[in-house]
């Protein structure tokens, strides 16, 4: 179907519902996101050319819900697909080149003949393109050359992993256009991490890419990681009179590298001194037995740590059941603990080595004055979100109260520094 059609499709509202479970919103938002797509499909016939038989996607960002610094350790985790999202208009294309002209960036483009990883690429979207397309000829199903125009709401540096959306877009796109979608949406999450990996040289979790890929609420088990157990947890928020929002508090993510490797490699110290690989493997009875021994060797923060993953990882398991039981009050108090074992004993919500900025323990302090109210069912939650030490909040905010709270935090923060999320029932997919 060439842009015209679709055009016509967009305008006659053939693709309002699609829409709106997309973006999770009501009619009146439907022409801004019908012009998004026309737009996106104006700028992909200026670039490759009309007349050619195109498609739409759409991959989410995600939140991180539950289970801080868990994945790692191949423990559980609670996340869900958003409404913000990254689109693509594509097309196929004849001579083995992958073009990839994304808003605001250079064009990627990748000739399909080396699919081995290329030096020079490495921590650019050119890898994620190479190496997605390798995983797919690796899995039997050689990708041919294709176009696109892709553009993206998911707000980079937000913890709502832009970079993993990017990734389950394109693994989309390959298994529409070459694999007669025969891969599974975990399955396409598990290549996005291989690139990822593999190709631009980042060794991430799969939380991101699986939260992204799969959509709605989910919490996934990494016990087994070439295997992980991945369920929905459906849940409208929204039904309850809640919202969620992610506070961006601005702080620089620059310098926090040995921040954010220290958490990981110290876990990792701990599960090693125990005579195991990572912490899930750890028998916890053990490990607290032998915390004499383990602060001696490791230092106290390391201990410190490993007691967050070992609550936290128990705590994904009963925030699954308050949901599945719809108790939310149960869920809030949970989420609440989550946050403050992140700042207890994980420690990831700020960096010693930068103690004047504090943003997120600020926005933490805010959350727990405005949304603290005393009463079974009048108060919100709040936790750091993501990786932490700089960034953002999530927060779970009544409806009731939303307006006057995303006031109190932009006064602090900045305009357009608090965002209201609801959770996408749907994760990758192709659009038309």
């Amino acid at each position: 179907m060439d842009g015209q059609a679709i055009f016509k499709l967009l305008e006659s509202g053939a693709l309002d519902e699609k829409l709106k479970k997309l973006y999770v919103c009501g009619a009146g938002d439907l022409p801004r996101y019908r012009a998004r797509f026309e737009q996106a499909i104006v700028k992909f016939e200026e670039r490759y050319g009309a007349g050619r038989d195109l498609m739409l996607f759409s991959a989410p960002g995600r939140t991180e819900v539950g289970g801080n610094h868990t994945d790692h350790q191949r423990g559980r985790v609670l996340a869900a697909s958003v409404n913000l999202d990254v689109i693509a208009v594509a097309a196929r294309s004849e001579g083995g080149v992958v073009r990839v002209q994304s808003e605001g960036h250079a064009e990627d483009v990748v000739a399909l003949e080396r699919l081995e990883p290329q030096p020079e690429e490495t921590g650019g979207s050119q890898a994620l393109v190479r190496g997605i397309c390798a995983a797919f000829s690796r899995r039997g199903c050689p990708a041919g050359g294709f176009d696109a125009y892709t553009t993206s709401d998911v707000l980079s540096g937000s913890g709502l992993s832009s970079s993993a959306a990017f990734e389950v877009l394109v693994g989309v796109m390959v298994n529409e256009l070459y694999g007669e979608g025969r891969e599974s949406a975990v399955e396409i999450a598990k290549i996005g991490q291989y690139a990822e990996n593999h190709y631009f040289g980042k060794p991430c979790g799969l939380m991101d890419q699986t939260a992204s890929s799969v959509g709605s609420m989910v919490t996934i088990d990494f016990k087994d990681p070439a295997r992980p157990l991945v369920e929905q947890v459906p849940f409208d928020f929204a039904a309850h009179g809640y919202g969620l929002c992610i506070i961006d508090t601005h702080g620089s993510h620059s310098d926090l590298t040995p921040d954010y490797a220290a958490v990981p490699q110290e876990m990792r110290a701990v599960a090693a001194a125990m005579g195991k690989e990572v912490l899930r493997e750890v028998d916890p009875a053990g490990f607290y037995a032998a915390v004499p021994r383990l602060r001696a060797k490791l230092g106290d923060r390391a201990v410190l740590r490993a007691m967050h993953f070992f609550d936290d990882n128990e705590r994904v398991a009963r925030e699954v059941e308050a949901l599945k039981a719809d108790d939310l009050e149960a869920f809030k108090r949970l989420l609440i603990e989550s946050g403050r074992s992140s700042f207890m004993y994980l420690q990831n919500v700020y960096s010693p080595a930068h103690v004047e900025e504090q943003g997120v323990s600020l926005a933490l302090a805010l959350c727990e004055r405005y949304l603290g109210q005393p009463g079974a069912g009048e108060g919100g939650a709040w936790r750091v979100h993501g990786g932490g030490f700089a960034g953002t909040v999530q927060s779970l905010v009544p409806l009731a109260q939303m307006d006057g709270f995303v006031q109190k935090m932009e006064a602090v923060f900045g305009a357009g520094s608090c965002h209201r999320l609801a959770v996408r029932p749907v994760g990758g997919v192709r659009v038309l």
